[in-house]
């Protein structure tokens, strides 16, 4: 067994789930760095904090897997001490406690100053906006809003974040002042629902005026908008993305479905002909905007005839990027009280059906890319390739841009101009344009 350091402890936080997790993680390692600790990101430390997620199953697996590798590795005597963060602690502590007693401590989702205590720092009120990033330079996550008020069906997130809570204008601006300042150029705005912001703290939708702040920041090149809901959808959002050049032509929009009785069900707010009424407005008022989707197959009760009629609204409505996922049956939601009803091996099916779809609808919209140029941020070096994105492309879920690293030197981080000279389902080929 590893005897303990004496020295510095080295604190490694580890982060699962989606980018709000990232965020949070981000957080949390400023908060320690300001109060003079080590700390590092998915590397080696004497006490580890892993950062969970508790969304559907594979993601709750996930984490129950890596709790237990590293109280292994405490008893192994290759760390000292394990604390737990995030949302599978927020919604499943009891059971954690129970069933895998040796962690040091859990907290939940809303937990940071007493977390920051157990490390053995305080928390500072003064540092808004100030976190260590963990992505590249040139990209960062901006929470704009945490929880969420809305009733879906089969979503654990209010059980696990609590309500909406919208940060104040002056709070983002400020953060991505100081983003900008450490060379960022991107700013990907998340929240559980960009287009709730603002109801609690100004009593209307504020994502318009949000935008219109934060395209004055000094150094912002873009602005990208992550988990929009469609009912109440704030159109004169559509209006800014059209007219302020810093704001992305994109928009992450989850659908979930298309067939009103599965909706309804769904606790949406929405059905079939208000869906296609959005998309609609959508195309007309933003028509260079790329829309990004994401569905859901087997919900319980969703009939043969509820899939075709997705099937067929995929294929006519072409979105420009779309993910597919299995149902998963999550306790404490609402819809846990329905029979999960369609076979794992038919949702897992439909799926693929879906995805299928889209990868010759990808297909064919790239082909139509050939011969354009698009100003690309180059995200990295790859093997022979540099790797880019346009505004049209989230990091790690859209498109690529390959560019020959073999006779073309590109400085990651930066913006070129970039004719697209082959195209494929998902990855596009191009060359640098002087």
């Amino acid at each position: 067994m590893r005897t303990k350091s004496v020295g510095k402890k080295k604190i490694n936080v580890i982060t699962l789930g989606c980018s709000k997790n990232v965020y949070d993680s981000e957080v949390l390692m400023g908060q320690l760095k300001a109060n003079g600790k080590e700390v590092v990101h998915e590397q080696s430390g004497d006490i580890v904090v892993i950062n969970t997620c508790g969304f559907i199953d594979n993601a709750k697996e996930e984490s129950i897997d890596t709790i237990l590798d590293y109280v292994q590795r405490k008893e192994d005597g290759l760390v000292e001490k394990v604390f737990v963060t995030g949302c599978l602690s927020e919604r499943y502590k009891p059971d954690l406690l129970e069933q895998i007693p040796d962690v040091d401590q859990y907290f939940g989702t809303r937990e940071l100053p007493l977390l920051l205590k157990a490390l053995g720092a305080d928390y500072k009120h003064e540092l808004v906006g100030e976190r260590l990033t963990t992505t590249p330079r040139h990209y960062a996550y901006l929470k704009i809003a945490e929880g969420c008020d809305r009733p879906c069906s089969f979503c654990a997130i209010p059980l696990m974040r609590g309500g909406n809570v919208s940060r104040p204008i002056e709070d983002l601006v400020k953060e991505a002042t100081n983003l900008a300042k450490n060379g960022t150029k991107e700013l990907i705005l998340i929240a559980q629902d960009l287009t709730y912001y603002g109801l609690d703290l100004y009593k209307k939708r504020e994502l318009a005026s949000l935008l219109k702040e934060l395209v004055k920041v000094e150094g912002i090149e873009w602005i990208r908008l992550h988990y929009a809901f469609p009912a109440g959808f704030p159109e004169d959002v559509l209006d800014v993305i059209r007219e302020e050049p810093k704001v992305c032509n994109y928009l992450d929009i989850p659908l979930q479905h298309i067939s009103t009785n599965i909706l309804k069900s769904m606790r949406r707010g929405t059905t079939k002909e208000k869906t296609n009424a959005l998309l609609d407005a959508f195309r007309e008022k933003a028509p260079n905007m790329t829309i990004r989707t994401t569905l859901i197959c087997g919900y319980p009760g969703e009939t043969e005839e509820d899939f075709q009629e997705m099937k067929a609204w995929v294929q006519e409505q072409k979105f420009d990027r779309l993910g597919c996922f299995t149902y998963s049956h999550e306790e404490n939601t609402h819809a846990y009280n329905l029979v999960d009803d369609v076979p794992e091996e038919v949702k897992q099916q439909r799926v693929e059906e879906i995805m299928e779809i889209q990868s010759q609808i990808s297909y064919d919209l790239n082909q139509e890319k050939i011969g354009q140029t698009f100003k690309v941020l180059i995200d990295r070096k790859e093997g022979d390739n540099f790797v880019g994105r346009t505004e049209h492309d989230s990091p790690d879920v859209d498109n690529e841009i390959l560019i020959s690293a073999i006779d073309t030197y590109l400085p990651v981080g930066e913006f070129v101009n970039v004719e697209i000279i082959e195209a494929y389902e998902f990855d596009l080929i191009g060359k640098v344009i002087d």
